[in-house]
C-alpha cells in the first residue's frame, strides 16, 4: 500500500496544468487554465503526502486561495477517494 501512496505523492508533486485540466474533465471538478497553472506551479516539487490529513488540509486551503471554495471542495473529495 505504501508504493501507492509514494506514486500518488509523486504525480501530485509533478503534476503539470494540462494533466490538472484533463483530471478536472474527467472527474468533473470545474478548473480553469490560469487556476490549474497556478496549482500546478504551487506543487510543483513541493513533497506533499496527502493520505496525511494535515497535509491534505493545508494543501486544499491553498487551492482554495487560487481556484476558489467550491473547486477546493471538489478536489478534497476527489482526494479523498484516492485516499481511501
Amino acid at each position: 500500500m505504501k508504493i501507492f501512496e509514494n506514486i500518488i505523492n509523486h504525480k501530485l508533486s509533478n503534476i503539470t496544468a494540462e494533466e490538472l485540466l484533463k483530471y478536472g474533465e474527467q472527474f468533473n471538478i470545474s478548473i480553469t487554465k490560469p487556476q490549474a497553472q497556478k496549482i500546478a506551479g504551487y506543487l510543483r516539487g513541493k513533497q506533499i503526502n496527502i493520505f496525511e490529513d494535515r497535509e491534505r488540509t493545508k494543501l486544499i486551503k491553498e487551492i482554495a486561495k487560487i481556484a476558489g471554495p467550491e473547486t477546493a471542495r471538489e478536489v478534497n473529495r476527489l482526494f479523498l477517494q484516492f485516499t481511501k
